[in-house]
């Protein structure tokens, strides 16, 4: 049986001043370098950064030894007793090296321990690694193409415009001109209520209107002539009484005097005389207010009263009109919520219209750009559907302040930066262009701009991908 070999002064100072520890399983040394010794390999521990490196195959490319297996000596402890495998090779090795020569020794220990297999695999896939991306990106840069830039490509949405419609006044659906999917111009009449009570409505407003009307032109028209003579003529009959009851009053005067006529009969001629200068007297004014006809006053007092009754003629007329509904503007219904026969309050949505015109296309545009948009600036527009067939428009609003950029909105850059929201105005010939359709909004440049590195790699990476396709 083998007996355990102790490490000597002399391999001690030829490995490095190593101190060996008591498990025989690690040895350090003063540069806090850990040497792991294993049956198969050789392990080197750097203590502050945690790294191993494999410095050796197995313990006799270390110490020197010759690995051959006919040479191998029985494992065990002074008593007979099998060691464990660890401290049995260590045992080995340090036997092994106590008896090698000094010459030997220094020489391994100069000796730096070869690069292992796995070591340059790595090394190898890192510099294929690491040339391909140098490669990629002198083709995206360099091969084919300019680095200026003409134009700027913003991309956005075309916006959803949707318009709720429903009656103003309240009644009975009568009837339904559309479905949902149907196309409308404007003006087009989609819908109407029960007009039954509104005619009846109507018809008695413009009754009172016609009385109305006749008293203005009676004022107006002022006293009929037979009227004016009917006034003389009581004027006449009223002064004939006059006089008569001034000859009676005169008659009974004289005769009082001489007891002819009693002081009580006196008394009453004197009030029919009385009697009959008051009614003469009234009988003369109101022939003339005959002859001068109406006042003024009363003639504007009807004319008010006729304007009034017009005014709720008018607003009854406007009922009976919003009985019909309408689309205001050309469009295609999205939503049909009501169905005929059914009892609607005034703005209770009865359909939903989507509208074709003017369509509006939603875009946000950086800091580093905005310099070069101004509103009615002509721009193009292209959807993915079919990119080789471009719609115009032109820049109808700019946002004056700025906001993050929204999580439904992509760009270049990132959502964290700062944008201004643009509003183009685009033409929509062939109605092409669907609501919350993604497009791209192109703006020319009026002088070329030279792009940026990301930029350029995003522009030749698209152009790649857009030829490949």
């Amino acid at each position: 049986m083998g007996k355990a070999v102790q490490p000597s002064r002399n391999l001690e100072r030829e490995i490095g001043e190593i101190v060996w520890l008591v498990d025989s399983e690690h040895l350090y040394d003063t540069t806090n370098i850990e040497l792991k010794i294993q049956p198969d390999r050789l392990c080197e521990i750097d203590r502050k950064k945690q790294q191993c490196r494999d410095i050796g195959s197995g313990l006799g490319n270390f110490m020197g030894e010759d690995a051959n297996p006919g040479t191998a000596k029985p494992q065990g402890n002074a008593t007979g007793a099998p060691q464990p495998a660890s401290q049995s090779g260590v045992a080995t090795d340090r036997a092994a090296k106590s008896d090698a020569p000094n010459g030997e020794s220094t020489r391994n220990q100069d000796q730096k321990p070869p690069a292992t297999p796995q070591r340059r695999s790595i090394f190898i896939v890192a510099a294929i690694v690491a040339l391909g991306i140098l490669g990629f990106l002198g083709w995206l840069l360099f091969i084919g193409g300019d680095t200026a830039e003409t134009h700027i490509e913003l991309m956005g949405n075309i916006d959803v415009r949707q318009v709720n419609l429903a009656f103003k006044v309240d009644g009975r659906i009568d009837s339904l001109a559309v479905d949902e999917g149907d196309s409308v111009k404007t003006n087009d009449m989609i819908a109407m209520l029960d007009k039954h009570y509104f005619n009846d409505e109507l018809r008695v407003l413009r009754a009172k209107r016609d009385n109305l009307a006749a008293s203005v032109a009676k004022l107006e028209h002022g006293s009929r002539p037979q009227e004016i003579a009917q006034a003389r003529a009581q004027t006449a009959d009223r002064e004939s009484a006059l006089v008569k009851a001034k000859e009676d009053f005169h008659r009974a005067e004289g005769l009082v005097e001489k007891g002819g006529v009693s002081r009580q009969d006196f008394d009453r001629y004197h009030f029919a005389l009385d009697s009959a200068q008051a009614q003469f007297n009234s009988a003369k004014e109101s022939q003339r207010l005959v002859e001068i006809g109406p006042r003024q006053e009363d003639i504007d007092f009807a004319k008010a009263l006729l304007n009034e009754q017009d005014a709720t003629i008018a607003q009854s007329e406007r009922r009976l009109g919003d009985a019909d509904l309408v689309a205001p503007n050309d469009g295609i219904i999205l939503t049909r919520a009501r169905e005929r026969g059914a009892i609607v309050q005034p703005g209770e949505t009865v359909f939903a219209l989507t509208l074709n015109s003017p369509v509006w296309a939603r875009t946000y545009v950086n800091e580093r750009d905005l310099g070069l948009i101004a509103p009615n600036l002509p721009v193009n527009v292209v959807t993915d559907s079919a990119p080789e067939r471009p719609y115009f428009g032109n820049i109808g609003f700019i946002s004056p302040t700025a906001e993050f950029t929204p999580k439904a909105v992509e760009t270049r850059e990132l959502r964290t930066d700062l944008v201004y929201r643009l509003r183009v105005v685009v033409d929509n010939p062939d109605g092409g262009l669907r609501q919350g359709m993604p497009v791209t909004i192109r703006v020319q440049l009026s002088q070329p701009r030279r792009r940026t590195f990301w930029e350029q790699v995003h522009y030749r990476v698209r152009s790649r991908l857009h030829m490949s396709h």
